[in-house]
């Protein structure tokens, strides 16, 4: 009988262990097999939690965005040989916005269990404060990098916002946080909602909603943290 595949989150914030829950605290301590985007960072996430006795003895293959299925089979290995596996984000949940997903989908195929643990998301936590529709969203990963498919990506998103009456809410790479803002505020209508939902969980946390003409009136300077956006155009 294959093990069970737990879905482990990470912090979001540098060393913020309190986000982390006990159901995580719980079960990390009885796993042997890990699958991690990065396993440097991996290692040193549960050195520093300090419950996970002997590193050394702990088995990590990498699970990321180059992962192929065709390598899954061997990747969950132990999981067929009745051995419980985690998969580690680097930041946040397994399989929402990461490659977990990946694997997720192959155990469903194959009637292995899979388990998700409580944990920190940042785009829950952004909708949570941004007062914004949390009945009706969409999560749409990054917007494009070029200037002219990032202009019309920004206004077909908040056409959509309207016709829905849907929160868009997508990410960005840090260094890159200033010129999305910017670009926000400059195609995205007057009256439109726009929220900024900044280093997350952090001592420098800001989760600020404000329409896009207000924003204009008081532009910020976004260090390089990560940051989640949010925005909604209602009728």
């Amino acid at each position: 009988m294959p093990g069970t595949l737990y879905l482990i989150p990470n912090v979001i914030a540098e060393q913020q262990w309190a986000t982390l829950s006990p159901q995580v605290l719980q079960v990390l301590p009885t796993l042997k097999y890990f699958l991690a985007e990065d396993i440097r960072n991996a290692r040193r996430f549960l050195s520093a939690l300090k419950i996970m006795g002997t590193i050394e003895n702990l088995h990590f293959n990498t699970l990321d965005k180059n992962t192929a299925k065709k390598d899954l089979q061997e990747l969950l290995q132990p999981i067929f040989q009745n051995n419980d596996m985690g998969i580690l984000s680097d930041s946040g949940c397994p399989g929402v916005a990461d490659p977990g997903a990946l694997a997720v989908a192959f155990a469903h195929q194959h009637q292995i269990r899979v388990k998700p643990l409580v944990g920190p998301s940042s785009i829950l936590l952004a909708l949570m404060g941004s007062g914004l529709n949390g009945q009706s969203f969409a999560f749409l990963g990054y917007l494009p990098i070029e200037k002219d498919k990032k202009a019309k990506a920004i206004k077909e998103i908040e056409k959509d916002s309207a016709r829905k009456n849907q929160t868009q809410i997508f990410i960005e790479t840090p260094y890159r946080n200033q010129s999305t803002f910017e670009d926000l505020i400059k195609h995205l209508h007057p009256e439109t909602y726009l929220t900024l939902a900044f280093a997350i969980t952090s001592e420098k946390e800001l989760i600020q909603t404000k329409q896009v003409l207000e924003w204009r009136k008081s532009m910020i300077q976004l260090e390089k943290e990560p940051c989640v956006f949010l925005l909604l155009q209602s009728i």
